[in-house]
């Protein structure tokens, strides 16, 4: 029987149907916990109810209209008026809206992907995808097919992984085991054994007391060393990094590190990951972060950009070494992993579009004008204003380090980073602070006045400090 078509636009919210705002306000945060969040805290202080986006613009319930300089949560590269990927969604709803990749079935959609992906990161020698659900089953599934890369490669024993301390790579039990943070790990203890973090060389905050940024990288790539043969190399499956450090502070490499990690895994068998769920596409002014430095992972993990935020999706690609491994192997090497909506069509519709709209332009090189933009005005704000510790970045992503004291670098009270927050809100801007860190992350569309917006912003927030 034929089924009658009704506008898209209706189906989501029918003509007399727009939410009741007083009741929506009055049940706010109360049937939910949200992530990154404690209940009692948001329920008490509910979270802003974001309503609409346009541009790089966000509005709240209340009216107000701000620049989103948090990029939705790193993702939205491509801003919130991308039509090209909401018209694939919804061509691809209508064609297909979900089929299983699971053993016997697939969808032209997820074929056409991979390909692309493929081809796009030949520079770095990836020859296979792996379709998750987003960044945090991204990273567990390179976790668990390294695992099973050195079974099938005759070496069992490698199962012990390496990161960096203040590294963020999720929140799933592998994920967190090898995060850098304590705040993402003590509550959930005990975790995946076998996961060693390492000193990251960052020059504002090393126990080292060194001031050189190369004699601090020498030392770190010293004291890694020193851990795999304390550890033996052939207990060591992997070394998992993001390129630029996200979530730990906006923490970026000198350009030596990458090159002599490489190095390093080459020299005692070690897998290299690129964690670039958060660098990939353009947001360090690269397309992808390790390619700054022409470095060739094993793996690499990505998600966020991959759809500009539209779609929940991710990846995780394999170089050419992983799936010689796979491919001739015995039964053992079937793979014993994958989610429901592993490489869903409207999913995999969605990153094509991204693609190509991504790829249409030169997002790195915007990405490194506003990023350099944007750290003019606040290294001119710092000199303004003691509380700003320390200015860091690289493209869009950039961080500002409050503090209650600069000589001693003393963290600053969060409550007065989160009031700093509103401010720049009232102001114009939505920032986010985590710790006493600014993270900023705009999507790589903004343009030149809406910087200058966000600094003005941002400077209205310091001066009511």
């Amino acid at each position: 029987m034929a089924v009658e078509s009704v506008p898209l636009s209706e189906i989501l919210i029918p003509s007399g149907t727009e939410p009741d705002l007083d009741h929506i306000r009055a049940r706010n945060a109360r049937s939910v916990w949200h992530p990154m969040a404690h209940p009692g805290v948001h329920q008490a202080n509910p979270p802003r109810i974001i309503t609409g986006a346009e541009g790089v613009y966000i509005e709240d319930d209340e009216g107000h209209r701000v620049i989103d300089a948090v990029g939705g949560i790193w993702n939205v590269n491509l801003g919130y008026s991308c039509t090209p990927i909401k018209q694939a969604i919804a061509q691809q709803l209508d064609v297909l809206p979900f089929y299983s990749a699971f053993k016997g079935t697939t969808s032209i959609r997820l074929i056409e992907l991979a390909d692309r992906l493929v081809g796009v990161l030949e520079p770095e020698g990836m020859r296979r995808a792996f379709f998750t659900s987003g960044g945090s089953d991204s990273v567990e599934t390179a976790l668990r097919l390294t695992r099973q890369f050195w079974k099938l490669a005759g070496q069992p024993g490698k199962v012990k992984f390496f990161s960096f301390k203040k590294g963020y790579h999720g929140t799933h039990f592998g994920g967190a085991s090898v995060n850098g943070n304590d705040r993402f790990r003590k509550s959930y203890e005990p975790l995946l054994p076998g996961c060693i973090q390492l000193p990251f060389p960052s020059l504002y905050h090393n126990s080292f007391g060194i001031e050189d940024i190369d004699e601090l990288t020498d030392v770190c790539l010293r004291q890694i060393e020193q851990e795999i043969n304390y550890q033996g190399a052939d207990s060591i499956a992997a070394f998992i990094a993001e390129p630029v450090l996200g979530a730990g502070g906006i923490l970026v490499p000198p350009p030596s590190l990458w090159p002599a990690l490489r190095a390093l895994c080459d020299k005692y068998d070690i897998l290299l990951i690129a964690d670039e769920v958060v660098t990939g596409f353009g947001r360090t002014g690269s397309w992808f972060g390790v390619r700054a430095w022409g470095v060739r992972p094993d793996m690499m993990c990505f998600a966020k950009a991959i759809t500009s935020g539209y779609f929940p999706f991710g990846a995780l690609m394999l170089n050419e070494r992983i799936e010689t491994v796979f491919m001739e192997s015995g039964p053992d090497g079937a793979i014993g992993h994958g989610y429901t909506y592993s490489g869903h069509p409207v999913g995999c519709a969605a990153a094509l579009a991204t693609l190509d709209v991504t790829f249409g332009q030169d997002l790195p090189g915007k990405a490194l004008a506003r990023g350099e933009q944007l750290m003019a005005s606040l290294k001119a704000l710092q000199a303004e204003h003691e509380m700003i510790g320390d200015v860091r970045g690289k493209g869009l992503m950039v961080g500002i380090e409050l503090v209650a004291d600069r000589e001693s670098k003393t963290p600053l009270d969060p409550q007065l980073g989160e009031a700093l927050a509103d401010r720049v809100f009232a102001a114009g801007a939505m920032i986010r602070v985590t710790g006493n860190i600014i993270i900023m992350s705009p999507p790589l569309v903004i343009t030149e006045s809406e910087i200058d917006s966000l600094a003005q912003a941002l400077s209205v927030g310091f001066a009511g400090a």
